[in-house]
């Protein structure tokens, strides 16, 4: 990475964190993605069962092998199985001990956006598991809601395509707003802050481009 852009990214970072923590969530900087895949282990005690949301960032920290083959109880939303069984284990996992996930995006004023195809991740993230925890890059953080809901929008067809859902967008590369039962983009939320159970929601920010 250009060293000035390195420079630009370790700030905006640690500035989102401040905001975060001012907020009441727990928010936490992590330099590199060692440190970040550390903080998340460590905030999670040995025996506890996790949950997943459909995530890249969770992906690309190579977190669920080390669930897989660790001392917790995984509802693994990766492994092969029938649409209802998919259905069943995310009704199951709104109540694991740990929701693992991450966002599409992070205001400076301490929101966190996100749109869900099923609902499964952000209705966890609201209520159901003890502890959350997300990890993110800092090309989540966004200026305003205005931002956070283009963000969405751009995303949508690489989530869509990820998925292999059959939407417009997967065809033009922008969002179509299409109104198809394949529509990825079904239920966008907003958490204004982490008062309500304070210390629940755990933030891991790091200072390079994570997900989409």
């Amino acid at each position: 990475m250009n060293q000035y852009k390195a420079w630009q990214n370790e700030l905006i970072a640690k500035d989102i964190v401040e905001r975060l923590n001012r907020r009441k969530y727990n928010a936490f900087y992590a330099p590199t993605l060692e440190d970040a895949r550390k903080k998340v282990l460590e905030l999670i005690p040995e025996g506890s069962s996790i949950a997943l949301g459909g995530s890249v960032t969770i992906e690309e920290l190579g977190l669920i092998e080390i669930f897989r083959n660790g001392p917790y109880k995984l509802f693994d939303r990766y492994k092969q199985m029938t649409a209802e069984e998919r259905i069943e284990l995310m009704r199951q996992s709104l109540l694991a001990d740990v929701l693992v996930t991450s966002t599409n995006a992070i205001t400076k004023n301490g929101e966190l956006v996100n749109v869900d195809c099923s609902g499964n991740r952000v209705s966890a993230m609201i209520f159901g598991p003890k502890k959350v925890i997300i990890v993110a890059g800092v090309n989540k953080v966004v200026e305003d809601l205005d931002e956070a809901f283009k963000r969405l929008k751009k995303i949508a067809p690489m989530n869509s395509k990820r998925n292999n859902h059959k939407t417009p967008c997967v065809e033009t590369g922008y969002c179509m707003d299409c109104q198809i039962k394949a529509r990825m983009c079904n239920y966008i939320t907003i958490i204004n802050h982490g008062m309500k159970f304070e210390g629940r929601i755990n933030i891991v920010i790091v200072p390079f481009e994570m997900g989409f």
